[in-house]
């Protein structure tokens, strides 16, 4: 796996990879990660069609998966008492 680069964001980093014909966009957020995988014969532009993905709309959404996960996260620990 190859990184292809990095794009800035306030809340979280952004890294675009590249492998087995594939991007990997990789969101990180603290201890937290999401991960979306395209193929890239789907993608018309190579890695800057993979760039026009990542819109507002859609960082906007993984920002509040981010959110659910994190309270998810939470909850599930807090029922175990550690």
């Amino acid at each position: 796996m190859r990184t292809i680069a990095e794009l800035p964001h306030p809340d979280f980093k952004i890294t675009i990879f590249a492998m087995n014909q594939k991007f990997i966009i990789k969101f990180e957020q603290g201890t937290l990660e999401q991960v979306y995988k395209i193929a890239e014969i789907d993608v018309t532009d190579g890695v800057d069609g993979v760039f026009q993905l990542v819109d507002t709309e859609f960082t906007q959404s993984v920002s509040a998966r981010f959110h659910e996960m994190r309270q998810s996260f939470i909850n599930a620990y807090n029922r175990h008492e550690y």
